[in-house]
């Protein structure tokens, strides 16, 4: 079930054309925080919010809603919180400066393409 969610998430992202769509499996680093990251970047604030929108959007169709949502106010660095999937959506420049991926780089990790 869980694979399902992560690659629909994952197809909602690429289908408003995000960019370096990354899966982090945060469960081998036996972190309290969550079972996985997914994180993409986006050139503009609009795409941003487009890319957000379908991913509460995509996973609402599988009966799941964030527990909690933060950063939509701006588009920067929107989270989306499902408990055991975070989803990081940033601008990218925000996504260079933060550098989320160099912390969790021991995670195994997975790349999407379209």
């Amino acid at each position: 079930m869980i694979t399902h969610d992560l690659r629909v998430l994952a197809d909602a992202m690429l289908d408003k054309k995000a960019n370096n769509v990354v899966k982090y499996d945060l469960r081998p680093l036996g972190t309290a925080l969550t079972d996985y990251f997914m994180i993409c970047d986006a050139e503009s604030t609009t795409r941003v919010s487009a890319i957000a929108d379908n991913v509460i959007e995509k996973m609402k169709e599988l009966g799941r809603r964030p527990l909690r949502m933060q950063g939509l106010e701006n588009n920067f660095w929107i989270i989306l919180d499902y408990g055991d999937i975070i989803v990081h959506i940033f601008l990218t420049p925000y996504r260079e400066f933060y550098r989320l991926d160099d912390l969790w780089a021991d995670a195994p990790k997975k790349l999407y393409k379209d």
